[in-house]
């Protein structure tokens, strides 16, 4: 649980004004003092994440951010920040001091970003925290019935500071956490106990030293997981791996950048996809990016395309997004302008792009992965587009029914 990935992690996000507790409540929630408590507001800047096993759910992260009220010379920037989050959260706590419900009746800072939470249409929780320091006990359950009218929700009360009603806290997380974990089935439900997978792992340059990409450990564990027998090979070794099933193996999956030169070995009965575009079926929309893959046909000279890696690394010789796509648009459509970003630089207004070439986003969650897709009329990723310009793309998600 501690080395499962981010991305396939459960993202919980805690949202409120600042010295609302709510990284306290975090370190109460794990158990751990991960998350810089004071009584100096403003303490929490960036985002803070700390993945955890939180039992049934599985792996999860939380994620502590900076006060929706911050008044501080960069408060504008921190909260910038937070408002990033709500793309990536798959749930949100939402916590209200308790001083703030007899403080500031009106909840102006509350009533806005509750309906910003609910418009991302994920499950949410609003914690009343710190109600072991209120004084005049009837009053205040008076002025906590007003608050939750007013803002049309229950407040769960806690006291992150001695653990009131944590566990009632915690129990709630488990009933209202989506029911998935993150990449649960890859490709496992398209397979059957017994079948044989042929998978394709280059081993060029920018394959890493002494071990796997994530995509391609995440599909052969799925695989396993699913009763299926693999058998990975390289690419210069495939002719004798196809041996070893003579020549017809239930299904191939290949590295996308050499869809061409498998394709062309085997038998067209067989079944034949990539990492890549099985990413896309879990972290995304299969079918809104096969029809964005479709789009290159209808591109012309002076039309702009961003190519997006929601990693960051160093540059090689025939990097895949810098060299290797770019070469095969610019051969598709002469005269097409290409840009590129990376890691978190995904471009606030992509109303420029005639399309959008996202990586497999193997590093995001799924929340993060739909909300690029949304900001996008027309988006695709790098094995679809490969696929399409191979003129193989219908034959390589044959095997998801897009068409159902």
């Amino acid at each position: 649980m501690i080395e499962t990935p981010r991305g396939n992690r459960v993202h919980i996000a805690i949202f409120g004004r600042t010295n609302a507790g709510k990284s306290n409540l975090i370190n109460c929630l794990t158990n751990q003092k991960i998350s810089l408590v004071s009584e100096v507001k403003g303490t929490t800047t960036d985002p803070v994440y700390k993945a955890m096993e939180l039992l049934p759910i599985g792996p999860v992260v939380f994620i502590d951010t900076a006060g929706i009220d911050d008044t501080s010379v960069i408060g504008a920037l921190r909260i910038e920040k937070t408002i990033e989050i709500l793309n990536k959260m798959d749930m949100a706590i939402f916590v209200i001091s308790a001083e703030t419900i007899l403080e500031d009746k009106a909840l102006s800072y509350e009533q806005g970003w509750i309906k910003k939470i609910k418009n991302k249409r994920k499950p949410f929780i609003t914690v009343l925290n710190k109600i072991d320091i209120v004084n005049e006990k009837e009053k205040f359950e008076n002025e906590i019935i007003e608050a939750e009218k007013k803002l049309g929700l229950k407040f769960i009360q806690i006291s992150s500071e001695n653990g009131l009603n944590i566990d009632v806290l915690r129990n709630e997380i488990i009933e209202k956490s989506p029911k998935f974990i993150e990449g649960e089935i890859l490709i496992g439900d398209k397979i059957k106990r017994g079948d044989k997978i042929l998978l394709v792992v280059p081993q060029d340059i920018q394959a890493p030293k002494g071990r796997l990409i994530l995509p391609q450990v995440q599909v052969l564990r799925d695989i396993l997981d699913f009763g299926g027998i693999p058998v990975m090979t390289t690419l210069h070794q495939l002719d004798e791996a196809l041996k070893i099933f003579d020549g017809k193996p239930d299904l191939v999956i290949t590295d996308s950048q050499v869809f061409k030169i498998v394709d062309e070995k085997l038998n067209k009965n067989i079944p034949l996809t990539s990492f890549s575009i099985i990413m896309a079926r879990a972290k995304g929309d299969l079918k809104t990016l096969y029809a964005g893959a479709k789009k290159i046909n209808e591109l012309k000279s002076g039309d702009k395309v961003l190519i997006a890696e929601a990693c960051t690394h160093h540059q090689l010789k025939g990097d895949i997004a810098r060299e290797k796509i770019p070469m095969l648009l610019k051969k598709k459509v002469p005269g097409i302008i290409i840009e590129n970003s990376s890691g978190k630089d995904f471009p606030k207004d992509l109303t420029n792009y005639s399309l959008v070439i996202h990586c497999g986003s193997c590093m995001l969650n799924r929340a993060e992965t739909m909300s690029r897709i949304e900001k996008c009329l027309d988006i695709t990723n790098f094995g679809l587009i490969i696929a399409e310009l191979n003129g193989i793309l219908d034959r390589v998600v044959d095997i998801f029914d897009l068409k159902r």
